[in-house]
C-alpha cells in the first residue's frame, strides 16, 4: 500500500490545490505564531536569559500543523518531543502557556519543574498530549502504551470512542537510531497496533549527519519492506503532498490495518539549539536550508487563491500582536513557588490533607474508586506458599477490576518463568494477561501510555537485573507526577522477582533494591511471606502511586514463607513495618528473604532483641525503627543488597541524627560484600549473611 501511494503522489495527476475542508487561516496563523514566539527568544529572551533552554522549530512548523489538522479523534494522543511546539499550538496550548513554560514562569504546563518544551495536555476526550520526556527515543513507548490502550478499550472495555482513534509519536531522525524506536516499532507492528510513527528528518543530529545514524541517511527507504508496517514519505516544503502524505497515513492507521510510518524531510532553519552556532555546516548548506522554507512554500501555494496578499499580511500582524500580549500577560506571571518544590512527588494533599488526584492517569481521573480495604488479616484454609498467594491476589483483582492487565515475557501460556500467573490468561484471555517480546524497554515504557489511557498496568520484569535495559523509562515513570505538578501520573504495578535462590549469578539473583528506593516517585515492597505478599501486592494494586513489587525467588516456595490466605480484602499500608519479635536489648531491622534468617538465628539462641521486618523500604516505617532503638539503644540491620550505600546506610543515617542519643553502639550493619551474586552455592553461602553470622553479630552488639 505504501509503495502504491508512494507513486500515486508522485504522478503528473497529482491534485496540487488547497484541501477546502482544512481551516487555512488557523493553519497559517498557528505557523506564524510558531515563528514569532523563535524569533522572540531567539532574538530577545534567550539572550537576556530569561530563556534558559531554547529549541526553535523553524522549518518543521509547517508540517506540524498541517498534522494537527488530521488529529480528530475522540481518542487520539500524541507523544512528542522537544521541538513540537507548533503541533502542540494547533491542539490547543495556549499561547502564554506555551510562553510560560519556556520563560519557567507559573500556570505553565510543568510550573516551571522541566524545560519548556516538555509539553503536555490532560485531555480524557479530544487529542491527549502525553508528557514529553528529554531523552531521546523515550517517546515511542509511551505512544504504544496509550494505541495498545485503545485496542484494550475497545474490545474489552466496548469504548466506541476508542475505535479509530490513534497514537501519534513524534521524533526526529536521530531517534530512529534509539532502543525506544526499534522497541517500539517492534510491538506496533507484531500487535497491529493504531500507531503513527512520524519522523521529521532534518538531516541532523544536533551536529551528526543522518548518514551516521541510519544506513543511507533514509530510515523510511530502510523500513520499507518491515513486515506490518506502511511507509509514506514527502518533502515538508512541498505541501500539497506533505499534506496528502499526512492524510494518508493517518487514514491508513485508523483503518485499522496496523502502524505506519511517516518521513518528512524538513530543513532545521536554525542551530539545534541556542547554543548551537551550526559551525559544522558550510555557508553553502546553510543557505540551501534557507531556501527550502516551508513557510515561504506555503505562502507560494495558498495565495493568492487560497488566501489573498492583505489576509495573509493581516495573519502576520495578528500573530506578532498575539505574541507580544503573551509576553505582557507572561511577564506579569510569578515564579513558581518555592515552598511548592517537593509538592507531588506523591499524590499531594490539600489543607484538610485531602487527595488531590492528578488529571490524568490511572483509575481516579476516570471516576474509578477501588476498595481500601482490610488492615486486619482473616486467615483461613491451610498454609499457601507465596507463589500461590501472589496468583491468588491477581487473580481476584483481575476479576474485580476490568481495566488491569497483566502482561510480560512469558506470563501468559507458560504461567511466568516461577509460575505466578499459572492458569490466569486461560481464565481472563490474551488481552487481559499478555504476552510480550523479550523487551524491557517496551514492557515498562508502554505503562506510562496504558495508564494515561485509564488502565491498571501490572507489568512483569521477570528478573531484576533484567530492568537494567528499562532504567530510563522507570525513572520517567517515577518522576512523572512531579515533572507536571500532578497533571499526569502513571499508577502502575511493576512485578520484579529477584534475589538468591539455592544458587546465584549476576544475572539473575541481584537484589539491589536502593536503586529504586533512590528513584523518585517509586513505592518499593519487599515481602518476606506469604500473608505479606497479598496484602503489600493488594495494597499496590490499589494504590494511586507507581509501585515495583520485589518478589524474592528463595521465599516464593520455602516453607517458612508459607502462612494461610489472609482474605479477600487484606491490605497492608505501605510504609508499616512489622515487630516480628519484642526484645530489650537489641533492635534487629531486615526485610525480604533476610527475614527468615534473622528470626531463625534469634530463635535459635534465644536472643532478646526486636526484630522488625520493615515489608516496605519505600516508604519505609521509620517510626517504629526510631521508637524500637530509643528502647534498646543498640541496632544491627541486615540486608542482601551489597554494603556501600546499601538501604542499610539510609536507615543509619537515621538513626545517627534521630536516635543519637539514645544509642549506647556504633549501629552495625551486615550484608553481602561489594561483589555481585557468586553462581556456585558454596561462594554463595560465603557471601549471604547466614543464621551463625547474624547470630554473632547480635551477640557481639549486645556485650558492645
Amino acid at each position: 500500500m505504501a509503495a502504491n501511494l508512494i507513486r500515486r503522489i508522485n504522478t503528473p495527476g497529482f491534485v496540487t490545490e488547497p484541501d477546502t475542508r482544512i481551516d487555512w487561516r488557523a493553519v497559517v496563523r498557528n505557523v506564524l505564531i510558531s515563528r514569532a514566539l523563535d524569533d522572540l527568544e531567539e532574538s530577545k529572551l534567550h539572550p537576556n536569559r530569561q530563556v534558559l533552554y531554547q529549541f526553535s522549530a523553524r522549518g518543521h512548523d509547517v508540517t506540524q500543523s498541517l498534522l494537527g489538522t488530521a488529529l480528530t479523534g475522540a481518542r487520539d494522543a500524541v507523544v512528542a518531543y522537544y521541538r513540537c511546539r507548533p503541533l502542540v499550538l494547533s491542539l490547543g496550548l495556549s499561547v502564554a502557556d506555551a510562553l510560560a513554560g519556556t520563560m519557567m514562569r507559573a500556570g505553565s504546563v510543568t510550573e516551571g519543574r522541566d524545560i519548556g518544551v516538555m509539553f503536555n495536555l490532560p485531555r480524557r476526550d479530544g487529542v491527549c498530549v502525553l508528557p514529553s520526556a528529554g531523552g531521546v527515543g523515550s517517546q515511542y513507548t509511551p505512544a504504544i502504551g496509550w494505541a495498545q490502550g485503545l485496542v484494550y478499550r475497545a474490545q474489552v472495555l466496548g469504548d466506541t470512542a476508542a475505535v479509530g482513534a490513534i497514537a501519534v509519536a513524534t521524533g526526529g531522525e536521530a531517534s530512529t537510531a534509539s532502543n525506544g524506536f526499534w522497541s517500539a516499532l517492534n510491538i506496533a507492528t507484531t500487535q497491529r497496533l493504531p500507531m503513527l510513527f512520524y519522523i521529521e528528518d532534518n538531516g541532523y543530529g544536533i551536529s551528526v549527519p543522518s548518514t551516521v545514524q541510519t544506513p543511507g541517511g533514509d530510515i523510511a527507504t530502510n523500513l520499507e519492506g518491515f513486515t506490518g508496517l506502511a511507509v509514506y514519505r514527502a518533502q515538508g516544503e512541498d505541501c500539497a503532498r506533505a499534506l496528502d502524505a499526512i492524510q494518508s497515513a493517518v487514514a491508513h492507521v485508523r483503518s485499522g490495518e496496523g502502524p505506519a510510518l511517516l518521513r518528512l524531510r524538513v530543513p532545521r532553519l536554525s542551530g539545534h539549539s541556542g547554543q548551537d552556532t551550526q559551525t559544522y555546516k558550510s555557508p553553502d548548506e546553510i543557505a540551501a536550508e534557507q531556501a527550502r522554507d516551508p513557510l515561504q512554500a506555503l505562502r507560494h501555494w495558498l495565495v493568492p487563491h487560497t488566501l489573498t496578499p492583505a489576509q495573509w499580511s493581516a495573519l502576520q500582524t495578528e500573530a506578532t500582536a498575539c505574541v507580544d500580549a503573551a509576553l505582557t500577560q507572561v511577564s506579569e506571571r510569578p515564579d513558581p513557588r518555592a515552598a511548592d518544590v517537593t509538592r507531588a512527588v506523591f499524590t499531594p494533599t490539600d489543607a484538610d490533607g485531602q487527595p488531590q488526584w492528578q488529571q490524568q492517569g490511572g483509575l481516579h481521573p476516570e471516576g474509578v474508586v477501588l476498595p481500601a480495604g482490610e488492615p486486619t488479616p482473616r486467615p483461613s484454609g491451610a498454609r499457601i506458599n507465596m507463589v500461590t498467594a501472589i496468583r491468588r491476589t491477581l487473580e481476584g483483582e483481575l476479576a474485580a477490576n476490568p481495566r488491569m492487565l497483566v502482561y510480560g515475557e512469558d506470563v501468559g501460556r507458560k504461567g511466568g518463568v516461577h509460575a505466578v500467573t499459572q492458569g490466569l490468561q486461560q481464565r481472563f484471555g490474551a488481552q487481559r494477561v499478555a504476552d510480550t517480546s523479550l523487551n524491557e524497554e517496551g514492557i515498562i515504557g508502554r505503562a506510562i501510555g496504558l495508564a494515561a489511557a485509564g488502565l491498571l498496568p501490572v507489568a512483569e520484569i521477570q528478573f531484576r537485573k533484567y530492568a537494567d535495559p528499562a532504567a530510563e523509562q522507570l525513572h520517567d515513570i517515577g518522576t512523572l507526577r512531579w515533572r507536571t505538578a500532578n497533571r499526569f501520573a502513571a499508577p502502575v504495578v511493576v512485578r520484579m522477582p529477584g534475589g538468591y535462590f539455592k544458587c546465584g549469578d549476576p544475572w539473575h539473583s541481584q537484589s539491589n533494591e536502593v536503586q529504586f528506593v533512590h528513584a523518585i516517585g517509586w513505592q518499593v515492597a519487599m515481602p518476606s511471606n506469604a500473608e505479606d505478599a497479598v496484602g503489600l501486592l493488594r495494597s499496590a494494586l490499589r494504590s494511586n502511586e507507581p509501585t515495583i513489587f520485589f518478589e524474592h525467588r528463595a521465599m516464593l516456595d520455602a516453607a517458612w514463607a508459607r502462612r494461610p490466605y489472609p482474605g479477600d480484602d487484606y491490605v497492608i499500608p505501605f510504609g508499616h513495618g512489622k515487630l516480628i519479635r519484642e526484645g530489650q536489648r537489641a533492635t534487629v531491622v531486615t526485610w525480604g528473604a533476610m527475614t527468615e534468617r534473622c528470626q531463625r538465628a534469634v530463635e535459635s539462641e534465644g536472643l532478646d532483641v526486636d526484630l522488625i521486618d520493615l515489608r516496605t523500604v519505600s516508604p519505609w516505617d521509620r517510626e517504629l525503627v526510631l521508637c524500637s532503638v530509643r528502647k534498646t539503644g543498640r541496632c544491627l540491620i541486615v540486608h542482601e543488597d551489597n554494603l556501600t550505600a546499601g538501604f542499610g546506610a539510609e536507615i543509619t543515617a537515621v538513626l545517627a541524627r534521630e536516635a543519637f542519643y539514645s544509642l549506647d553502639a556504633p549501629i552495625e550493619r551486615l550484608t553481602m560484600p561489594d561483589i555481585p551474586s557468586p553462581h556456585s552455592p558454596v561462594l554463595l553461602e560465603a557471601a549471604l549473611p547466614d543464621v551463625p553470622q547474624i547470630a554473632d553479630r547480635i551477640r557481639q552488639l549486645i556485650e558492645a
